[in-house]
């Protein structure tokens, strides 16, 4: 078969040289042979017409002429050498000098392998590049040239062919490896592929029986279906290839043939083992990215299926863009087992993959001014004594009913604009960029990132963190990147001398483990985001402003599955830290369902599930170590988790779905609260949902959730220990609510206590007579919102003591009456910096940032920083004001109710603000950050005062009658109790942060990605341990437990220590005191040498003295 298959072959190439020589006479005269390999992709167009071989006026030859001939007298002694040295093997290869045609350099080669012949003429000019291709066969010429890729014809313009002559293609694209003959039937089909360059000086020895076949799906350098071989033998050549612009290798049966764009050589490389070695083309063209596969075989043994290169083609042009970039290649090996098809990327030589990232162990203080959050300037002593205007008939406290709904967050607390006397405006220092919503934005969200400064920053999803790549990073993806960080990739700080813990710890950022992108990002691609909630966002990748997006990623936290949607788009799976094998799965997960699992170079293990929508199944190719490109356009989803070792079977079982939001819902019955996750799924519906908890969720579940864990299946996050794995559409959690929880001491197990002996109430009444006769107008008159509502607060709580524990009601209506015109200044907005609602963002802010031009202003409020202690001091305010004065309620009602749903709206139904801009249901807390891009994601410093905002809220709704506003702070209470605990405050048995952290016993600053202990204000202990205690209030002792509380005194400021400290800050911390020794805290406050300046301007030493008495019955 060999030998009639080269007599024909001969006689053909007899022909074609008559032929051509007939048309070109001047070949003869002048043709030289060059000894150089140029390597170049060829691209295609569609021609039906006949090749045009006549010279124009110049005696130049038209840029679609066939120049080259097979001819064998042309050939050199040392090509006929290595023509002749196997029977088995045919190789013909002629080289023209360059030739100047239009005044633009071109160059010539033609390969002949067989009866094809490939000649390839490629021009360079302004950056873009143009291709002729010829194929020619015993059946006719297939020839293009275009800039861009298209679909093939062959037109039949040779010889007939015998019988047995014939080229068999598919609809496949075609890697290239060449076997020397072809036996196929005489029929020709088109190509829908064209076919790309990679050529070795040497192939491979093959018997009579050796075919060209392609398969029904779309070869390249992963899953084709391929027999292996073992080698026969190793030979090396240093013989450099000139030009070769992309790495190459052809298998024979010998070893392989390789070519590295790196390091241009002819190198053999033994296989060993039954594997098969595959190649991909690199690809400079942004319209194409080409691939190759080669398979090889023993001579003895069945029909080999040769590959020919992978490229994409496209029936419109493709302009050729200056930020294309070029996709390396690299040698393969490919097994087959019966779990699947492995491709085993070669070791890494050249690169490392990036395992570290970056990290930032300084604070990013942008928006966080350094100012100390006391009051510390001077109170003056008052120059007479408050004396009491009212009467005690004239007192009344409230007792307003408190209804509730069966869902606590159905009801909206108002949907009105807000009070006319507040300012309103369009404008924002901050631009919405990207976002493509109307309405509302929760500018504190996990999801803040996506649209804030570069667009680059990390989303932090625990367990995942995503990033737009944007062309950056080791994989220089477009992509969105996913990281997931192990304990042992932590950072921690050096350990601090009084604490003996680290100063930090925190997380590398910018490790692109895997990146979910498509072919069609460039540079000038852009992201944007749609249907922001309180729990998700929607981010999406387009390839330029004006076009669709190319792929979506519903964000929700807790998400198992990075869940990417294709409507058309060619997905491309990256790694910055490089793959070390793939492996697509012999079997489904489940119907419909491909499934691949990819090993990258530090060792991680990734999922990836994928199902179509409509059109064909994902079929990736593996490009290099660093892409894997899937072969044709995709309609569908695909989801990528990483795999602790345990998960593959839960993983099984839930892909396919995904969440794209949540519905929260909760309920309140008696002292008892629950609040439920209900996930809006999307995808297979069939599939339950797979989502990953936090631990203080994983401690309250009720029965029913408790029993959808997924045992042992679990996923370290940055700062909140292993997050759990649940299987289930729902999650519904159960907390203990501090109900009975009033304006007065309070204690757990006890409740509230408010007695004192007479002598004690007598000496406290004298302190708060003094105290209400300072300027209270003068006193609450600040230029920034957070010292106002401080001191407002403050006076409030001292006229609650001398109301409801002293007993004078006379005096404390008074006092009321003062405390209630200071508060008018603010609910008639006429304070230093009035509040204005602006609805680029939907909030109300304080002007100081439009006046001022500072984003510091006012820590931050303007851009939404702090929102949730600024007004949680005056919804507190209003709560004992409400309470002292009923009728005070009603026309301040709407002023109060908004500031609440500036921070705790609950509801959709409320057109003006987001829901729960603060508090952050699925992490158990506030983030206190607002519209600043952060590296390390959200953050929040004063755990308490995130605890006063919540009980400011709780009671505020006890006293206007907002049952289920009351029922949400007591709910939210539970659950900060819960959570801070496991994650601001540790006590000993705390089991979730890293020990080398936990001596600290405080937090400092928590972000989502790293724990600080420091504060934005300076590092003194003091600070950093007393800004988890301010303000004191009933709530306090809920959540600073009594063994927390005497840890931390005995580790920080027992044996005299706290009497070291200066300033308001030694008054914190002996209220604090109060929890353990209320009797000692009262000792200090009543000292008769007791300074002034130890309480800050925003506490009172009424309020001290009464708290630590009542608790120890004094």
């Amino acid at each position: 078969m060999m030998g009639a298959s080269n007599s024909t072959t001969r006689t053909i190439s007899v022909v074609l040289a008559l032929f051509i020589l007939t048309v070109f006479p001047h070949l003869a005269a002048s043709h030289t042979i060059h000894k150089h390999v140029h390597h170049h992709k060829p691209t295609a167009v569609n021609t039906a017409s006949p090749v045009e071989t006549t010279p124009d006026a110049q005696g130049k030859v038209p840029l679609n002429a066939v120049e080259e001939v097979e001819a064998d007298e042309l050939l050199t002694p040392e090509e006929r050498a290595l023509r002749d040295r196997s029977s088995h093997q045919h190789i013909h290869r002629e080289f023209h000098e360059k030739r100047w045609l239009g005044g633009r350099p071109w160059r010539n080669y033609r390969v002949t392998r067989g009866a094809i012949t490939y000649l390839t003429e490629s021009r360079t000019s302004s950056g873009s590049t143009s291709t002729q291709t010829s194929i020619t066969s015993a059946t006719g010429i297939y020839n293009g040239t275009s800039s861009t890729p298209s679909a093939s014809t062959f037109s039949s313009i040779l010889s007939t062919p015998t019988a047995s002559d014939s080229l068999r293609t598919s609809g496949a694209p075609i890697a290239s490896s060449y076997p020397d003959t072809f036996n196929t039937s005489s029929a020709v089909s088109t190509l829908s592929a064209p076919i790309a360059s990679s050529y070795s000086d040497e192939l491979s020895t093959v018997s009579a029986n050796d075919t060209l076949s392609t398969p029904s799906t779309p070869p390249g350098s992963t899953f084709a279906s391929q027999e292996s071989t073992t080698p026969k033998a190793t030979a090396t050549s240093t013989q450099p290839l000139d030009g070769v612009s992309s790495s190459e290798s052809i298998s024979t049966s010998d070893g392989i043939i390789s070519a590295s764009s790196s390091a241009p050589q002819l190198i053999i490389t033994p296989i060993n083992g039954p594997s098969t070695t595959s190649t991909s083309s690199s690809a400079s063209s942004t319209s194409t990215i080409a691939s190759s596969s080669s398979s090889t075989r023993d001579n003895s043994g069945p029909p080999v299926n040769v590959l020919l290169p992978s490229f994409t083609l496209s029936s419109t042009p493709s302009i050729v863009s200056t930020s294309s970039r070029t996709l390396s290649t690299q040698s393969v090996s490919t097994s087959v087992n019966p779990s699947g098809t492995v491709v085993i990327l070669p070791t890494l030589t050249d690169k490392k993959p990036d395992t570290t990232g970056s990290i930032h162990t300084s604070l990013e203080t942008k928006g966080n001014p350094s100012t100390v959050p006391l009051i510390t300037s001077s109170i003056s002593d008052p120059t007479s004594l408050l004396s009491a205007t009212k009467t005690a008939s004239e007192v009344a406290t409230s007792s307003a009913p408190a209804m509730v709904s069966a869902n606590i967050f159905n009801d909206p607390i108002a949907t009105g604009a807000p009070p006319s006397n507040i300012g309103a405006r369009k404008d924002h220092p901050v631009v919405r960029q990207g976002i493509i919503s109307d309405g509302p934005i929760g500018t504190n969200k996990f999801y803040a990132n996506m649209f804030l400064g570069s667009q680059t920053s990390p989303t932090f999803l625990f367990p995942y963190s995503v990033a737009w790549a944007k062309g950056k990073g080791s994989s220089a993806s477009w992509g969105l990147a996913i990281s997931h960080i192990e304990a042992s990739q932590r950072v921690f700080g050096n350990t601090d001398k009084v604490t003996g813990g680290a100063s930090y710890y925190l997380n590398p950022i910018g490790i692109q483990s895997m990146v979910i992108s498509a072919q069609e990002l460039n540079a000038s691609s852009i992201l944007t985001t749609e249907s922001p909630t309180a729990y998700s966002a929607i981010v999406q990748l387009r390839p330029n402003a004006a076009a669709e997006p190319a792929v979506q990623f519903p964000l929700v936290q807790g998400q198992a599955f990075i869940t990417a949607l294709y409507s058309g788009a060619t997905p491309m799976i990256q790694s910055g830290v490089y793959f070390k094998t793939v492996t697509k799965s012999a079997k489904e997960a489940k119907s419909g369902v491909v499934k691949y699992k990819f090993v990258l170079n530090d060792g991680t293990k990734w999922i990836l599930y994928s199902y179509h929508t409509s059109g064909g199944p994902l079929d990736l190719q593996v490009v290099n170590d660093g892409t894997a490109k899937s072969k044709a356009p995709f309609y569908g989803t695909i989801q990528i988790a990483k795999d602790p070792g345990t998960a593959e079977t839960y993983y099984d079982t839930a892909c396919g779905a995904y969440p794209t939001g949540i519905d929260l819902s909760g309920t309140a019955n008696g002292a008892t609260g629950t609040y439920t996750f209900s996930f809006i799924k999307g995808g297979l519906s069939g599939s339950p949902l797979l989502m990953f908890a936090l631990p203080h969720q994983v401690s309250s579940f009720d029965d029913g959730t408790r029993a959808a864990v997924a045992n042992g299946i679990g996923l370290q996050t940055t700062t909140k220990g292993i997050a759990t794995a649940v299987l289930a559409d729902s999650w519904t959690m159960v907390e203990s609510m501090p109900v009975d929880m009033s304006f007065y001491p309070w204690q757990p197990g006890v409740g509230n206590k408010a007695a004192m002996s007479e002598n004690t109430r007598a000496y406290i009444r004298s302190i708060a007579q003094q105290e209400l006769s300072q300027d209270i107008m003068l006193q609450t008159d600040q230029s920034s919102v957070y010292f106002s509502g401080k001191a407002l607060s403050k006076f409030a709580n001292i006229i609650m003591v001398l109301n409801d524990m002293i007993g004078d009601k006379a005096l404390a209506q008074t006092a009321l009456t003062k405390l209630k015109a200071a508060y008018a200044r603010f609910a008639e907005n006429r304070q230093q910096y009035p509040l204005v609602y602006e609805s680029a963002w939907g909030g109300v802010v304080s002007t100081a940032t439009y006046t001022t031009g500072n984003s510091g202003a006012d820590f931050g409020n303007t851009y939404y920083n702090d929102h949730h202690f600024h007004y949680g001091y005056f919804i507190h305010a209003a709560a004992v004001i409400g309470h002292l004065d009923p009728s005070w309620l009603e026309a301040n009602r709407d002023y109060v109710n908004m500031l609440v749903r500036d921070v705790a709206n609950p509801s959709t139904k409320d057109p003006y603000f987001p829901v729960h801009r603060a508090f952050d249901w699925y992490h158990g807390h506030s983030w206190a950050h607002g519209l600043y891009e952060t590296a390390d994601g959200k953050d929040q410093e004063s755990s308490s005062e995130d605890v006063m905002h919540a009980y400011a809220i709780k009671m505020w709704g006890q006293v206007s009658g907002d049952g289920n506003m009351a029922a949400r702070g007591n709910l939210q209470l539970a659950i900060l109790k819960r959570a801070l605990n496991n994650y601001y405050l540790y006590s000993s048995s705390n089991t979730v942060q890293p020990a080398q952290f936990i001596p600290n016993k405080v937090a400092g600053i928590l972000f989502e990605n790293k724990i600080d202990h420091t504060t934005y204000f300076g590092t003194n202990l003091e600070y950093i341990q007393g800004i988890h205690m301010l303000p004191l209030l009933p709530c306090t002792p809920l959540v600073r437990s009594a063994q927390f509380v005497a840890e931390e005194w005995d580790a920080f400021f027992s044996n005299g220590r706290a009497d070291q400290i200066a300033g308001g800050w030694r008054g914190i911390l002996y209220g604090n005191l109060a929890t353990i020794d209320p009797a000692g805290a009262y000792a200090f406050f009543s000292r008769s040498d007791f300074d002034a300046s130890w309480i800050d301007g925003g506490a009172s030493l009424t309020w001290y003295l009464a708290y630590s008495a009542a608790l120890a019955g004094l």
